[in-house]
């Protein structure tokens, strides 16, 4: 009879970490293909390795976003990114990424060479840029609560780092661009269902800017396409308002998803560049999730005078 009952209490749990893992991929997913508010606009390079090195200065990008923080296990993220032009035509670039969603913490390395290559002048070029790196994740294993001698966890953090890597190409003139991405290239090349890295399949952009005759007000319309892993196709579009001097900037986008993101850019003394933005809820999560709050910093180091600025930045 306690036999009974003990393997009727081990299914029990079994059927409950199951039910957890479950919910917990899929708010983690959720989360995934929901970009870095900072990729449209403030720093590019963080979604497409084609903008690597784009400005003739090192560029050092930092961000940091909570996700739903009413809800336990909300996804937690941080972005850390450099990249400088080497070359005249060679870009190079630096970007880790790690997040942490319920129990599953996943750490992301690449490392980034783009290609520039000049269109009848200067104001037109494509661009080319491929990433390569490794992919860690792992649970935590102290935040698991459950029988200490599961062997479970042990087995799923014993699973080696991987090779994966991101393409990227852009066409950009001084009012137009229009860029593509694929990312995490392991998963576009060979299916693995075992793996729960994020959802996101393409990313493709379209923008166009817009300027007064005095340049006083500048407008850049977006519109983004994203493919996302067992989801409908998803878009997002929105538009970037700056104001004189660059002083500052701010942005909105709205996403079929139901959400909307709003945000700003503080330019301080071109010394740095200060962002913040937030997202309401997505329309899968009804619920008083509390949103997405989003900060982060960009730092333009080795300065060169006299040097145009680039639309990529």
């Amino acid at each position: 009879m306690t036999k009974v009952v003990s393997n009727r209490k081990y299914k029990r749990v079994l059927w409950l970490v199951m039910l957890g893992s479950s919910i917990l991929s899929y708010v983690n997913v959720v989360a995934q293909i929901a970009p870095l508010a900072t990729q449209y606009y403030q720093n590019q390079y963080v979604g497409n390795p084609a903008f690597a090195g784009m400005s003739e200065n090192l560029i050092i990008n930092l961000d940091y976003r909570n996700q739903w923080r009413s809800i336990p296990g909300s996804p937690v993220s941080q972005a850390v990114t450099a990249d400088y032009r080497i070359k005249e035509k060679v870009g190079v670039g630096l970007n880790l990424y790690n997040d942490k969603a319920g129990l599953i913490r996943r750490t992301r390395l690449m490392g980034s060479y783009a290609y520039h290559l000049p269109l009848n002048g200067e104001k037109r070029s494509i661009n080319f840029g491929l990433s390569l790196g490794v992919m860690s994740e792992r649970l935590d294993e102290e935040s698991i609560v459950a029988d200490p001698n599961d062997i479970m966890p042990g087995r799923y953090n014993k699973r080696r780092a991987y090779l994966d890597g991101d393409f990227g190409i852009a066409y950009i003139n001084d009012k137009f661009s229009i860029q593509g991405a694929l990312p995490n290239l392991k998963k576009f090349l060979k299916k693995d269902i075992s793996n729960s890295a994020d959802g996101s399949t393409y990313f493709v952009a379209v923008s166009y800017q817009i300027s007064n005759s005095t340049d006083l007000l500048t407008l850049e319309p977006k519109l983004c396409i994203r493919g996302a892993r067992g989801f409908n196709n998803l878009w997002d579009i929105g538009t970037s308002i700056k104001l004189p001097n660059n002083l500052i900037s701010l942005e909105g986008m709205y996403h079929s998803s139901k959400s909307t993101t709003l945000g700003f850019e503080l330019n301080i003394e071109n010394r740095a560049y200060f962002h913040g933005f937030y997202t309401n809820q997505l329309a899968v999560m009804r619920e008083d999730t509390g949103g997405s709050f989003e900060i982060g910093f960009k730092i333009p180091l080795n300065i060169i005078k006299d040097v145009p600025a680039n639309r990529g930045y």
